[in-house]
């Protein structure tokens, strides 16, 4: 059994968080001896697809008649592509048509959380979806104090300065507006948001939002993940105001690095990570901005030392070694006799996806993933 792991246009991708997923995925199948393959010239049994470009879907659609077997990974889904860049609201329908077409080429589709599962149940594939974490390197992602100094220091801060960490492309729906407004309103903390600044299709409002200048806001731009490890170590809070997400990778990584963690109440993480116990929550910005100074000079820095090591656990559960076993497993069970997915035909597949749609969605699908 070989896996080509396939993204398609892997420079439009690289800074991205299916960017890590497939470097995750990568080393997972490596830890549990699982032959794989990224050149579609070699000879390969399933096709593992991470990307929703058009020459992913056509590459489903050949390995089909070809008798492969195909998993098709879903990174994305209509609600988090929404609030996301210039139009993405009016494309959002047609993106959602789109990727609904594109996983019904899987024969199974894996999902990053029972979340994004039950989201892309309501797709209506027929093809079943299964919950596999993107996982976390705890190798790479280990907690070092003289790094997170050398991180201070770079930066110009000092050791009494706190500093509240987030990481991501700095759109609306990642909750950038929030962010900025928590440093005018504390301005003894120093604010710091690591994501690529020059995407063109940034709405004009939020462009115009990042020229803010305080004192305490840092927009220091994309980061290589040897930094950002070493920026996750020397903050005193990881403050995740994502609105949607599937899963959010960086706050896995945020949990393997022990770093305090303050997410936005919101449906994805209900079942998995509990105010108080692994990490904390908020809501709205009077919510975030009275649990950041309780984490940080009130009665939740006492609970700090437990809440840390029960969000470390919600991390080493997702280990690389685990996904690559849960990945392994579905590759097994696809590669056993089974009925043959009832094929849709031509037009119905691609119905309402002329050239111009087509490109259009290739636009799109680009600046969303480089989130």
């Amino acid at each position: 059994m070989k896996v080509l792991l396939y993204s398609g246009s892997q420079q439009l991708i690289e800074r991205s968080g299916v960017g890590r997923a497939i470097y995750h995925q990568k080393e997972a199948l490596a830890q549990n001896q699982v032959e794989y393959t990224t050149d579609v010239k070699d000879d390969w049994d399933i096709a593992h697809i991470n990307t929703i470009f058009p020459g992913s879907f056509l590459l489903s659609r050949r390995a089909r008649r070809q008798g492969k077997k195909i998993v098709y990974h879903g990174h994305s889904t209509e609600e988090d592509f929404r609030n996301s860049f210039i139009g993405s609201n009016l494309v959002a329908p047609l993106f959602k048509k789109w990727l609904t077409l594109c996983y019904r080429q899987g024969d199974i589709i894996v999902a990053p959380t029972p979340y994004a599962k039950k989201l892309i149940d309501n797709y209506h594939t027929g093809r079943p979806v299964v919950s596999i974490s993107n996982g976390i390197d705890l190798s790479f992602y280990q907690r070092d104090e003289a790094a997170g100094r050398a991180f201070r220091e770079k930066y110009g801060f000092t050791e009494q300065d706190k500093v509240v960490l987030s990481v991501g492309l700095p759109i609306d729906r990642k909750g950038i507006l929030d962010f900025i407004e928590l440093a005018r309103r504390l301005p003894r903390y120093q604010f710091v948001w690591f994501g690529d600044l020059d995407v063109p299709m940034i709405p004009l409002h939020i462009k115009e939002a990042l020229k803010t200048k305080l004192p305490n806001l840092h927009f220091p731009g994309y980061i290589r993940k040897e930094e950002l490890r070493d920026a996750y170590s020397g903050s005193d809070v990881f403050l995740f105001l994502t609105k949607e997400e599937t899963e959010g990778i960086v706050l896995l990584e945020a949990l393997a690095m022990r770093c305090p963690v303050l997410v936005r109440d919101i449906p994805i993480y209900e079942d998995w990570l509990t105010d108080g116990q692994q990490v904390y929550k908020a809501s709205d910005v009077e919510g975030f901005a009275g649990r950041l100074i309780s984490m940080l000079e009130g009665p939740l820095k006492e609970t700090l030392p437990g809440v840390l090591e029960a969000g470390y656990q919600v991390a080493r559960e997702r280990s690389i070694d685990s996904v690559g076993w849960q990945l392994a497993r579905e590759y097994r069970h696809l590669m056993e006799p089974m009925p043959v997915p009832v094929a849709l035909g031509r037009q119905k597949r691609l119905s309402g996806f002329g050239r111009r749609e087509v490109a259009l969605l290739q636009k799109a699908v680009a600046s969303f993933l480089n989130e």
